[in-house]
Parts: C-alpha cells; sequence; structure tokens
C-alpha cells in the first residue's frame, strides 16, 4: 500500500565466499533490478535476501539502507525483526519436547499445565499441543490484549478465561498468537528453562545462528542492526522498536539472512546441520504436514497458487505445481518471509525494515519462479493493482459510513463524565482523557483524539490504530457512564470496558462516622470497619460487601456493578443511607 519514495541507491553488497555456477547466474540475472524496483514500489528503505540450494547459501545480498538518513547500507549480515516467523521455531521447540518424550502433541495440554484456563470450558478440557500451533482453537486473535501491553507472559497467560471465542473449538482456522505465548509457557514448564533460553541451547547454538536474538531490546544494541519503517499520511517515517518479549513465543525473534538459511537448509536436509541431526526427520515432517486447511473463496484468485493449509508453524499451499512451505512474519516496522521447497530443495529468505508490506512474498515468488525456471508471473503489478482497489474500497466505505451518521446529535452528558479509567480483565485499562472540548484516548501507550459522532457515540481520529474507530459510551442505571464498548476484535462483539472504581481517600476517623444499624421497614443492615479503613456493609443472609468511597458520604459496592450509598449527614451525624441499586432507590433511617 505503497506509493514510490525515490532514493539514492546503493551498489547490492554479495559475499564473496558465495561462487555462483553459470546456471545459477543465468537465473538470476537481473534480479538486482527487480528487486530494487520493488523496493521503491513499496517505499522499502532496506531489504535482505538468501537463496538455499540444498545445504548451500547460493545468494545473500542487501539493498538499500538499514538507517536511511545516515545512509547505513544494508549487508547479508545486518539484523531485522522477524515477527511471526519465529513461530517455526517455537513449534519446533514443542516438538522437541515430544522427541524426549515430555509431552505429546495429541494429548490436552492441561495434562501439563494444569492453570490453563479458556472462556470455552470443553476448549480447555480438549486443546492439545498440536491445535496450539495450527491456530484452530475457536479463538480469533484478540491482539489487543498483548500489543503495547505491560503484562508479563504468566500474566497475559491467565487472561485467556476471559477471551470471548468466535468459533467453535476446532471448526476453522483463526490465526492466534495468544495460543503461541501458551505454547512458549509449555516449553517453559516442561524443560524448566525460558523459552528463550530453550531455543538458543536446542536450535540456535546447533545452527550456528549467533547473531539472532530474542527482543529489540538487544537488537537496539548491535552495531549492524536495521531501524524499523512505517509510512503514515504518504510519508515514510521510523517506527520505534515494540517490545513483545512476553508474547515473544508467536514473534519477538531478530535475524539476518545468514543465519535464517542455516535454520532453512537444516529444514531441507531432514533436520540435520553440517552432519549433525538437530531435529529428528519425523519431526521436520510433522510441521509441515497439514493439520487444517485454510478459508479460502472459491474459485481461487489466482491459478498459480492452491488452497491453502496451515502445519505447526508452517503455511503449506500448492504454487504453480510445486508444494511452498512459508511463513510470514510482521511487527511494527519489519516484515519478513521465510519459505522453502521441499521436493525442490530451495528456500529463500527475505527480510525488510517496512510495516506490513507485501515486497516479501513479491519478492520470494518472483525467486521461485527464477530458480524452479518457471515462466515468470508479474506479481509485483498484480499486488500494486490490488492495493490500488483496496484503498478505493476503503474510501467507499468510509464515505458509506460518514452518511450513516446522524447530524446535529448531541450527547446524553457533559464532557467531562466520559472521562476516566475503563478496564476490561483480558485487555487491560483503557482512559479516557478531556482536553477542553474534545475527549482522547490512551490505551497500552496508544493514543488517539477522539471526535463526536452522534448521540453517546465518538469516532478515533488517529493518527494510527484508532482511526476512525467508534467507542460507544453507555449510561447505567445511577445515570452516570458506566461502560464504554469498542470493537477491538472485529469478529466478536465489542468488547466491553467497565469504568474502574476510583476509591476516594477517607480518614479511619470519617468511616467512624458511617459505622450503625440502618433499617429498611425491618430489615436491619449493619454498616462497620474491619480494620482500621476499611468499610463494610452486612444484609443478613447475604456475603460481606466492602464499600469504596467515591465522593463525599458517597460508597459504592467493590465487587458488585449498579450499587451506590449515600450517607445523609446533618450536624456532623449521619442520619440516614440512601441505597440506589438497579431495581429501585431504598431508604433507611439510621437506628
Amino acid at each position: 500500500m505503497k506509493h514510490i519514495l525515490l532514493l539514492l541507491l546503493i551498489p547490492a553488497l554479495v559475499l564473496p565466499a558465495f561462487s555462483q555456477t553459470k546456471e545459477l547466474d543465468k537465473k538470476l540475472k537481473g534480479l538486482d533490478a527487480y528487486i530494487e524496483q520493488v523496493r521503491k514500489d513499496w517505499k522499502v528503505q532496506g531489504v535482505a535476501v538468501a537463496i538455499i540450494q540444498k545445504d548451500k547459501v547460493v545468494f545473500a545480498k542487501g539493498y538499500g539502507y538499514r538507517d536511511a538518513d545516515k545512509k547505513l547500507p544494508v549487508t547479508p549480515e545486518t539484523l531485522f525483526a522477524i515477527g511471526s516467523s519465529s513461530k517455526a521455531f517455537t513449534a519446533a521447540g514443542v516438538c522437541l519436547l515430544q522427541e524426549d518424550n515430555k509431552l505429546e502433541l495429541d494429548k490436552p495440554v492441561i495434562n501439563y499445565l494444569p492453570t490453563f484456563k479458556l472462556y470455552d470450558a470443553y476448549a480447555t478440557e480438549k486443546m492439545t499441543p498440536r491445535d496450539l500451533l495450527s491456530h484452530r482453537s475457536g479463538l480469533p486473535r484478540h491482539d489487543f490484549v498483548w500489543y503495547g501491553s505491560t503484562l508479563s507472559r504468566k500474566e497475559l497467560f491467565n487472561t485467556f478465561r476471559h477471551l470471548e471465542p468466535n468459533k467453535s473449538f476446532r471448526e476453522r482456522w483463526e490465526y492466534q498468537n495468544l495460543m503461541y505465548l501458551a505454547a512458549g509457557v509449555l516449553i517453559e514448564e516442561l524443560s524448566g528453562k525460558s523459552w528463550e533460553d530453550f531455543t538458543k541451547e536446542k536450535i540456535l547454538d546447533p545452527l550456528g545462528m549467533n547473531t539472532t536474538n530474542f527482543s529489540v531490546e538487544q537488537m537496539a544494541k548491535g552495531g549492524n542492526s536495521s531501524l524499523g519503517y512505517i509510512e503514515l499520511n504518504n510519508n515514510v517515517q521510523i517506527a520505534p522498536y515494540r517490545n513483545i518479549d512476553a508474547v515473544g513465543p508467536a514473534g519477538s525473534m531478530n535475524s539476518n539472512v545468514l543465519d535464517m538459511s542455516n535454520w532453512v537448509a537444516m529444514l531441507i536436509k531432514g533436520g540435520k546441520y553440517k552432519g549433525k541431526q538437530v531435529l529428528n526427520e519425523s519431526t521436520v515432517r510433522a510441521v509441515q504436514t497439514p493439520v487444517i486447511s485454510l478459508p479460502a473463496s472459491v474459485p481461487l484468485q489466482y491459478d498459480e497458487v492452491g488452497y491453502g493449509t496451515y502445519g505447526l508453524g508452517w503455511f503449506i499451499q500448492p504454487y504453480r505445481g510445486k508444494t511452498l512451505v512459508q511463513h510470514g512474519g510482521n511487527i511494527d516496522g519489519f516484515s519478513a518471509n521465510v519459505a522453502f521447497m521441499p521436493k525442490d530443495s530451495v528456500g529463500i529468505v527475505v527480510l525488510t525494515n517496512m510495516n506490513g508490506t507485501a515486497s516479501t512474498s513479491i519478492i520470494r515468488n518472483h525467486i521461485i519462479d527464477r530458480m524452479l525456471g518457471l515462466t515468470p508471473v508479474d506479481w509485483n503489478g498484480r499486488a500494486l493493482a490490488e492495493v490500488k482497489k483496496a484503498k478505493e474500497n476503503q474510501e467507499k466505505i468510509k464515505k458509506e459510513d460518514d452518511e450513516a451518521r446522524v447530524k446535529d446529535t448531541k450527547t446524553s452528558h457533559a464532557l467531562a463524565d466520559y472521562t476516566g479509567e475503563f478496564e476490561h480483565p483480558a485487555y487491560g485499562v483503557m482512559t479516557i482523557t478531556s482536553n477542553g472540548d474534545s475527549l482522547g484516548l490512551e490505551f497500552h501507550g496508544m493514543t488517539s483524539g477522539l471526535r463526536h459522532y452522534h448521540y453517546d457515540i465518538f469516532e478515533g481520529t488517529g493518527p494510527q490504530y484508532f482511526k476512525d474507530q467508534k467507542i460507544s459510551f453507555v449510561t447505567n442505571k445511577a445515570g452516570e457512564i458506566g461502560e464504554l464498548h469498542i470493537a477491538l476484535q472485529s469478529t466478536v462483539k465489542d468488547i466491553v470496558f467497565t469504568r474502574k472504581l476510583v476509591a476516594k481517600e477517607v480518614s479511619a476517623s470519617q468511616l467512624q462516622l458511617y459505622i450503625g444499624e440502618y433499617d429498611f421497614g425491618g430489615q436491619v443492615a449493619n454498616v462497620y470497619l474491619r480494620g482500621e479503613n476499611t468499610l463494610m456493609l452486612h444484609v443478613p443472609g447475604q456475603p460481606d460487601y466492602e464499600l469504596v468511597a467515591v465522593k463525599e458520604h458517597e460508597f459504592k459496592m467493590k465487587a458488585v456493578e449498579g450499587f451506590t450509598f449515600r450517607f445523609v449527614v446533618e450536624n456532623n451525624k449521619v442520619t440516614e443511607m440512601v441505597a440506589i441499586q438497579p431495581h429501585g432507590t431504598f431508604k433507611a433511617k439510621r437506628k
């Protein structure tokens, strides 16, 4: 979705140690020019490409810049974030545990992780490691649970029970990063090591992947690490590194095309690298064996690409009569694609420093066509046309949405009443702020302006993640803005954030004022202190409730929504308690 950005081009760097046969030279003639054209068409600042034949790297080059402002060139050693291409390492790690008889792919996860709990009880009981790794949990992405969150890996793991599925368990393939987090926790539980240490020891070290690491914090310290870039408002700018260590097993790894070539060469060779068996051949077969088919429209868009499937950390699909095993990766400022053709013993690694670019698969497909001697397909032209059409459709949808707006409406409350913290047990806290005559949103370190759309609905102004996003504010029975609803996950109903109870500080001596018995027409409620600072309410036949001060002489129940208690004070004495409940307002004289 990019416009052409004119850059000063630098000569492509090639490793002198790589000798190319005349046949290979013929196949790759003109490849440099093609990659440079794709790079410009998609505004990619820098790209690195490697081609593997059997167990040999036959081509490795860098194009463009790892730092565009400083004109620092990309080399084959340049580190890029590989995003979800990390998933294949996590899947291999789980399979290594099976090789060591520490788990079975088709036995329930709760056999190994008793604290594993999902929203759906049946899925909790039946989910297996194979399900985690093949995206058939029934859960949609729910990515805003982890994206930008400060929760730890274990804390995110404990939020799963609050995430609503949108499909039945194993009904349909749905990409799911959090289940790969669960796979990482599984590795940690059964190995006694962190996912990072286990993966390094069992996979990276045997493959000589000495530059590859697991965090952008490590990448930032490297002398040959690429910056990430993103296009906003038709301008390419630096995208700050996004730390996603907590969800690392789904996508936090950083590597270069040389290290990744060792990984691909090992897979092509049935698990062997330099004569050593890193993965059992049965594991290499297992990860590229289809588990579930991908959603598809009929007829297919292109004759060259058949119906796809997903294995364990890999997409498997027909490509022009061949079998292609591949996985992309996208994280802030970076896009990657790692692929191999098992029967043809050809592998390709494409790493870029541009956010969400299609250039990785375009370059990959073009190289496959060259390496297998197939008639070239204009993948770049096709993709550019698709993006243009998608933009036109998006503008049309936005126009139709604006036409649905009811004009000249007003909010039901003053703007200040919409402000505050709203929380969800999995997604965390969303804060609504006020700046004079407008509202703003803060969530997981991301911000957006909010403009009034109609009635009690506001619309995000961006600049990025919440642009054009609708937020509905809901008034509770007490007449307060009690909830906000937002479609953070498009395939389930809106995520509901409930106003966070903000306690007003009240001294212990002030709390003494409210202690006593209150008569609700024959039923007597008792207000008492637990300890020195906790006001409690006891109603016969019910559990005791904690009361939290929210205003002067006004309290809410801590654990129950919609109950407010106001104490009437005269001459510094409480004479009455007014209970405002969802089914009515009741007054009780103090005895």
